[in-house]
C-alpha cells in the first residue's frame, strides 16, 4: 500500500476547457471552461471530469479536453485579501461556506483553505469543492480575524532579542550573561 503525501505539493491554478465528443446529433458541442486548483495537470483533468459529470451529463469516455493552461498570478509580490466560497461534505451532510484569507496569491489562499478545512473540520481534499475565489477590497472584508490585520502601521512585538555587538568590539567571553528582555 502506497501512502501519498499532498502536503508538500504546491497547488497551481489551471484553466481547463473541455466538451462532449462531436456526433451526428451535435456537430459542434458546447465548450465548458473551469478554473481548477490542483498540484499538476493530471489531477486538474481528473477534477474537471469529476465536476463536469456532476454538473452536466458528460463523462470522460464521451468527451475530450480541448485545452489546459496554467494561470499565473498578476501581482505575486503584493499581499491581498481573498474570499473563498466552498462546499464540503462532512460526516453529517454537505455544507456551504465562505472564508477569507490574507495571502500573496490565489493558489496560496486555496492551499491555506484546504489546510484550514482539514484542521478545523476534518475535511479531506476530495470532499472540499472550491466554488469561487475572489480578491476582496479592504473595505469589503467581513471576517474579524482579517480586519485586525488591516490596521495601518501594524507592528508586532519582538521579544527575547539578543543584542549583537559590532564586529570590531566583540569579545568571545563576557563577564555577565546577556539579557533578552527589554
Amino acid at each position: 500500500m502506497v501512502c501519498r503525501k499532498r502536503r508538500n505539493e504546491k497547488l497551481n491554478e489551471y484553466q481547463v476547457i473541455g466538451r462532449k465528443l462531436p456526433s451526428d446529433k451535435e456537430v459542434s458541442p458546447k465548450l465548458y471552461r473551469m478554473r481548477i486548483f490542483a498540484p499538476n495537470t493530471v489531477v486538474a483533468k481528473s477534477r474537471f471530469w469529476y465536476f463536469l459529470k456532476k454538473l452536466r451529463k458528460v463523462k470522460k469516455a464521451a468527451g475530450e479536453i480541448v485545452s489546459i493552461n496554467q494561470i499565473s498570478e498578476k501581482r505575486p509580490e503584493q499581499i491581498k485579501n481573498f474570499g473563498i466560497w466552498l462546499r464540503y461534505d462532512s460526516r453529517s451532510g454537505t455544507h456551504n461556506m465562505y472564508k477569507e484569507y490574507r495571502e500573496m496569491s490565489r493558489c496560496e489562499a486555496v492551499a491555506t483553505c484546504y489546510q484550514d478545512m482539514a484542521a478545523r473540520h476534518r475535511a479531506r481534499f476530495r470532499s472540499v469543492q472550491i466554488i469561487r475565489v475572489a480578491e476582496v477590497k479592504n473595505a469589503d472584508v467581513r471576517r474579524q480575524y482579517i480586519k485586525q490585520l488591516l490596521t495601518p502601521k501594524l507592528a508586532f512585538p519582538l521579544p527575547h532579542r539578543v543584542q549583537r555587538a559590532e564586529k570590531g568590539n566583540r569579545s568571545l567571553y563576557l563577564a555577565k550573561r546577556p539579557s533578552t528582555f527589554y
